[in-house]
Parts: C-alpha cells; structure tokens; sequence
C-alpha cells in the first residue's frame, strides 16, 4: 500500500506549566524510532490522570513541556526499521506506558508497568493529545480492524485499569465488589467489567443522576455518600450475606475520605484495591481489625501487555460499552473544569477531526 501523507505539523494540547491552562498549539510532528510506531491519533479519551498530570499532584517528576493524553486510538501510518510485528494501515492504541526495557526484573515476570525505567504517554514522554503521536511497537495496544475507535479509546486506560483491579482483587463470580467512585469514567467500565466476570457490584458515589446511571449500568445497588447516615453499615447492609460486607473494594475516587473507610465495611478476608491516586492521600487502617479479620490491602497499577489485550477483547465481544461523550481537541481545558467540579458522568473523548 502506499505511504499515507504525514504534514510536518500538527495540533496539540501541551502542558506547560504546573496547574495550567493546557495550551492549544501547533507542534512539529513527531517521527518514530527504530523500535516505534507513528500513530495518527483519530480519539483520545480524557483521563482524571491528564488532569493530575496538568496540576503536578503527584511526586513523580514530569516532561515540561510534554502533551497530554494516554488513551489514544488511531492508525499506523509509520514504523521504525526495527518493528516487524505491526504493519503501516493496522489500528494501533497508545496507552499510559508508552514503554518499559524488557528486560529488568519486572519485565521479565510480565509485571512491566513498574519498570525502573518505564515511559509514560503524557507525563515523562509526549502524549495522545495530538493529530499524530509515537509509541514502542511491544507496547503499542493491537486493535482489530473495524473496531469504534471512539469507543474504545476509554479501554486504553480506564478500562485496563479497572480490568486489571478486578483481577488483582481475586474476587471470583458469584462474589460482591465495591465500586467506590462507581459513576465516574473509570467506575462505569469497573461495573461493566466486574458483570462480565460474574460478579456483583455494589456501587457508591455522590448524588441521584450517577446513582441512576449506575443501575442502568448493571449495579445491584447504590450508596449515595452525600446522604448515607452511616456508610460503613450502609455497605454492608446492601451487600447481603448478613452483612458481612462485600469481598472487595475498588477504590477509584480522587479523594482521600474513602481510602481511610474501605477496610470498615469489607468482609473478612477480604481485599481492599487501591486505583485512584488523590494529590497528596494516605491509606490508613486500624492494625488490630486488619489483623485479626486477615484483610488485603493493595495498590494496581495499569496492567501489562495480557491484560490490555484481554480488556480489548471484553470490549470487541460486545460486552463491555464505555458510555461516553464527544469533544474537540480544542476542548481539553473544558473537560479538566469539569473534573475538578466532579461534573463529569462517564467519560470524555476528543476527536481529533474536530
């Protein structure tokens, strides 16, 4: 096939600074590495990782300037000499580990993403909120062809994630799962993907519009956090089972309060799944109850190259449907005043043509 035309620029959405604006601009288009693919971004979806990334929240230092976005799904149109295994014209997604060396310790066992020397797509390398973005061929999502590139640029990030959390939670079907932050963009795939997997959500999230949404999704039930009296008992009573709680907790919220809660209402010898990183937060416990009732606390952190092709194939099989909403590349800044607000139900996507 011949050679698709690659402009020399294109636009972007460049963090510049910490905590912003993010700075709509024309950019040089990148070129691919020996090992590399040049995508041609067609949607990105807009994580609340972007906007933590933008803020500077976290203690993980950033590339200045750098593009944000890392759930970019698009089109090869390039490769570097090196790469064998993708070809110019197949659907590609780039996701938050742009790269890792493949060959450290953690490499090795398949556990990539906590790589000493790992590459992230919006933060210490560019990212997807650009026309045409590069990525490490290994770690580049394959695609199928014919796939909704729109809706499954949110399965890049957020649905691996989840995915990912879900297994590392060891809940098996039958079993109940806590979704905590279960309305956002992260929590609606979390509910969808636990349903796939057989087991039972018990959602929780603020307010009566993402309480809606979340039963629609497939939730059994829904604790409002705004009104609960008392939501370590609330948990617990809408879990069934004689209020032993449910068997683990997936905490997705970009605040602190229900990192310090989980372990009050999770069953006995159950797990705790850390997922959402609010700037600055600290997991605490009281020793005596986590000891004695033998619970898990844990952190998840993406998933490796299995799990993201797994996550793609919940979503290919049809049973996994991002609820989502589009905007334009020019639109970013607007997605992240609405993340900060806590106005956003499900997730945003840009499309890039627009």
């Amino acid at each position: 096939m011949s050679q698709p035309k690659i402009p020399d620029e294109q636009w972007a959405q460049v963090i510049e600074k910490d905590g912003g604006p993010i700075t709509y601009k024309k950019i040089p288009v990148p070129k691919p590495r020996p090992d590399e693919v040049l995508v041609k971004i067609k949607y990105s979806g807009v994580c609340h990782t972007d906007l933590h990334a933008l803020m500077g929240d976290w203690p993980l230092e950033r590339k200045t300037p750098v593009v944000g976005g890392h759930e970019g799904a698009g089109e090869v149109v390039a490769k570097g000499e090196m790469v064998t295994k993708v070809e110019v014209g197949d659907y590609a997604g780039i996701k938050w580990l742009n790269s890792s060396c493949m060959s450290c310790t953690f490499c090795m066992q398949a556990d990539e993403s906590i790589c000493p020397h790992a590459q992230l797509s919006g933060y210490t390398v560019d990212g997807t909120f650009q026309e045409y973005a590069v990525a490490n061929a290994a770690h580049a999502a394959r695609i199928p062809k014919g796939t909704d590139l729109a809706a499954i640029a949110p399965i890049l990030c957020a649905g691996l994630t989840v995915y990912k959390g879900l297994k590392e939670s060891g809940a098996r079907p039958g079993q109940t799962v806590a979704i905590v932050g279960a309305g956002g963009g992260l929590g609606s795939l979390a509910i969808q993907y636990a349903k796939a997997m057989g087991l039972h959500v018990l959602a929780i999230d603020g307010g009566a519009e993402k309480g809606e949404f979340c039963k629609e999704l497939g939730a059994m039930a829904y604790i409002d956090f705004t009104t609960a009296k008392d939501l370590v008992a609330e948990v617990k009573a809408a879990a069934g089972d004689e209020g032993l709680g449910p068997h683990a907790v997936l905490l997705l919220a970009p605040r602190e309060k229900p990192f310090q809660q989980a372990t009050g209402y999770v069953r006995s010898r159950g797990t705790v799944v850390c997922i959402g990183m609010p700037a600055g937060a600290m997991v605490s416990m009281p020793v005596f109850d986590t000891v004695t009732r033998m619970i898990t606390v844990k952190g998840s952190y993406v998933g490796n190259r299995q799990d993201t092709q797994e996550a793609i194939d919940f979503f290919v099989r049809g049973l996994i449907k991002a609820p989502y909403k589009i905007v334009g590349l020019s639109e970013v800044q607007n997605v992240f005043d609405m993340m900060k607000e806590s106005k956003i139900v499900g997730r945003y996507v840009v499309d890039m043509t627009k």
